[in-house]
């Protein structure tokens, strides 16, 4: 089933041609902005929030809302991704920020376990995983075997 389609703006169609060539990667109002600004066009933000609200409900995005101290992220979905996704989980890496989406078969079988053996059901758009992302693991080892600090790493996010 085609998205249903609304009225049409020029900064909703670069909108969309934006998120269009940066599929499944996730992004904040703030990132998109500051897009357009290094492109020399200037978008509100009210204006972004409104286009993204509408590519929601269409359901060509999806909004992520990881926690209260966390801007939503929004991730276009080709076509061909737009019907049946649901089945995402995130992972936030504690020390950098980083939000990385996953979509593995390990935790779908996690989600069948807890609702089989507990009866409890997981909304996977809503749940995240904390730990260290691959990067900030590794700088934590190669500083771990250096030194005898316990920072998480060089990125000064904590």
């Amino acid at each position: 089933m085609a998205p249903k389609q609304g009225y049409r703006t020029r900064q909703g169609e670069e909108l969309l041609q934006y998120l269009q060539s940066i599929p499944g990667q996730h992004c904040t109002v703030n990132d998109i902005c500051l897009h357009f600004s290094s492109q020399g066009r200037s978008i509100g933000v009210a204006t972004v929030y409104r286009h993204l609200e509408r590519m929601v409900e269409q359901g060509m995005v999806h909004k992520y809302t990881v926690d209260a101290g966390t801007p939503a992220c929004f991730v276009y979905k080709p076509e061909s991704q737009q019907e049946g996704c649901g089945q995402s989980f995130h992972c936030k890496c504690d020390c950098c920020g980083a939000l990385i989406h996953l979509e593995c078969g390990q935790l779908e079988q996690l989600t069948a376990h807890l609702m089989e053996h507990h009866g409890f059901v997981i909304n996977p758009m809503r749940t995240v995983l904390y730990g260290l992302c691959q990067s900030c693991r590794q700088k934590q080892e190669q500083t771990a075997h250096t030194s005898h600090s316990h920072t998480c790493c060089d990125c000064n996010h904590h």
